[in-house]
């Protein structure tokens, strides 16, 4: 069952427009070729100009877990956490029946 994922990202201040970047970086270069990758999109918080939200699509939460398991093991995600003033948030949802 597809699913999505909200991560919640809080930059440094005055580094969300870099950690947009390197986000989006991250997906052009490792995206695609993910097994059960369907697609992100990053969003502004408007109140907040150092908080990003990116919701990303997935055929299934067991794709999503291979695919962090391997981005953890590969430091993939590693150089976001240098532009990052605390932990990322990430809330795994699915529609209801």
């Amino acid at each position: 069952m597809a699913i999505k994922v909200s991560v919640e990202l809080q930059a440094k201040p005055g580094q969300r427009a870099e950690l947009k970047s390197l986000i989006e970086s991250i997906v052009a270069n490792h995206g695609p070729g993910q097994h059960g990758f369907l697609g992100s999109t990053r969003y502004e918080v408007l109140d907040n100009p150092d908080i990003l939200v990116e919701i990303a699509d997935w055929e299934s939460a067991e794709a999503r877990a291979a695919h962090m398991q391997d981005a953890m093991a590969t430091g993939v995600y590693a150089p976001l956490l240098e532009l990052l003033a605390a932990p990322f948030r990430a809330t795994v949802i699915r529609q209801l029946p």
